[in-house]
C-alpha cells in the first residue's frame, strides 16, 4: 500500500554502518540472535537493507545489519525510502511479511493496530494486505483501536487505490438500481459503477433474483451485526479456523456440489464437438485439474503455518474472483451469440 514513488529505485548505495539508526521494528520481541548468527555465517550475498533517507533509520534489514557487523564490515548496501515516518513503518511491515524471518501473529496484530491509528482512512482489506491478516481480524482490531476524538469516517481507501463508502449498503443499493435497469449488465461493469467488488455485485444480483433484500441484515440500519450466513456450500468461519467439519449441512452441500460438477464434466466429455476436435480436447484438459477444486482442504488447512494462513486465504479469494470474471465472460459471449 505504500506508494511506489516513495521508494528510490536508483542503484544500491554503500553506506557507513555507523551512520545508520536502529529500526522502528514491528517485532515486539526485538531481533533474533539466532537469525543474526545464521545470516552472519552464510556465504550468500545478502540483499540490500531499506533505510529511511531523511532520518537514516533502518526500515527493513536489522538482522542483515547486525550480521554485517558480526562479519566486521564497515559499510552495507542500502536502498533508500523517501516517504514519511509513518509510511516507513508500513513499508517495514510489508517487507517483513514478504521475506525474511516471519512476523508472529501478535506482531501482525500490533502492527495493524498502529497502522489503523496512522492511516485510519485505509480500508480493512488494505491493512490486511499489508499485515498478512484477514480483513475480519483487522475489523475487530479497528473496533478495539478507535479513539473518541477520531473524525467520523464516511469512506476508506482500498487496496486498488479507489475510495469506497464505509457503509457497504450504499454500494449494494447502487448496484441493485443498475441491475434493475439493466439485468444482463456484466458484473464487472456493475461493480465498477457501484464501487463494490464483483463478488458483492454477484451476491446482489442473486439476492434480487430470489426476491431478497440486496442488503444483508447486518448491513441494514439497526440490523444484526453478527456474521452473515455463509454462501451455499461454503463453510462458516469460526475465529481463526473453520466451522466443525462434521457438520451434516455443510457436508451435504459439499457432496451435492461435487456431484453436480462431476455431472457437468461428464456432459462436456460426451459432447462430440469437444471429444472429436483438438480445441475441444484442449478445453477438457484445461478444465479438468481446475474444476476439481481444492479437494482435501479440510486436512490441508490444519497444516498451514499460522503466519501463512491469511496469505493463502487471500490467494484463494483472488482465484475465486478470476473464476467469477471467466464465468461472466462466458455468459456474456453466450448472450451475444444468441
Amino acid at each position: 500500500m505504500v506508494d511506489e514513488n516513495q521508494r528510490d529505485e536508483r542503484e544500491t548505495q554503500l553506506v557507513p554502518i555507523n551512520s545508520l539508526l536502529p529500526a522502528d521494528s514491528p517485532r515486539l520481541a526485538g531481533e533474533s540472535v539466532d537469525h543474526t548468527e545464521l545470516l552472519a555465517h552464510t556465504d550468500a550475498a545478502l540483499p540490500p537493507i531499506l533505510v529511511h533517507r531523511r532520518t537514516m533509520r533502518v526500515v527493513d534489514g536489522m538482522h542483515r545489519l547486525r550480521a554485517a557487523l558480526r562479519r566486521g564490515q564497515d559499510v552495507i548496501a542500502v536502498r533508500f525510502f523517501d516517504g514519511g515516518e509513518q509510511d516507513a513503518f508500513v513499508a517495514a511491515v510489508e517487507a517483513n511479511i514478504a521475506h525474511g524471518l516471519p512476523l508472529t501473529l501478535a506482531d501482525r496484530e500490533a502492527a495493524a493496530s498502529r497502522i489503523i491509528r496512522s492511516h485510519p482512512w485505509w480500508s480493512d482489506r488494505a491493512i490486511a494486505a499489508v499485515t498478512g491478516l484477514a480483513a475480519a481480524t483487522v475489523r475487530t482490531i479497528r473496533g478495539r483501536t478507535g479513539t473518541d476524538d477520531a473524525p467520523e469516517e464516511i469512506s476508506r481507501l482500498g487496496r486498488d487505490g479507489r475510495v469506497r463508502p464505509l457503509n457497504g449498503a450504499v454500494g449494494r443499493l447502487a448496484a441493485s438500481a443498475i441491475i434493475a435497469e439493466r439485468p444482463d449488465a456484466p458484473l464487472r461493469e456493475i461493480a465498477k459503477a457501484a464501487g463494490i467488488s464483483p463478488t458483492t455485485a454477484r451476491d446482489v444480483r442473486e439476492r434480487m433474483r430470489r426476491g431478497d433484500d440486496p442488503v444483508p441484515p447486518r448491513q441494514r440500519p439497526g440490523g444484526d451485526t453478527g456474521p452473515e450466513d455463509p454462501a451455499p456450500g461454503r463453510p462458516a468461519a469460526v475465529g481463526h479456523g473453520w466451522a466443525d467439519r462434521s457438520a451434516p449441512a455443510r457436508d451435504g452441500a459439499g457432496a451435492a456440489e461435487g456431484r453436480e460438477k462431476a455431472a457437468i464434466l461428464r456432459g462436456l466429455r460426451n459432447d462430440p464437438s469437444l471429444r472429436f476436435t483438438e480445441s475441444g480436447r484442449a478445453l477438457l484438459r484445461w478444465l479438468w485439474p481446475r474444476v476439481t477444486g481444492p479437494e482435501g482442504w479440510e486436512d490441508i488447512v490444519l497444516t498451514i503455518p499460522p503466519h501463512c494462513t491469511y496469505l493463502v486465504a487471500d490467494l484463494a479469494r483472488r482465484c475465486a474472483d478470476e473464476w467469477l470474471t471467466f464465468a461472466e465472460e462466458m455468459e456474456q459471449q453466450a448472450r451475444s451469440m444468441a
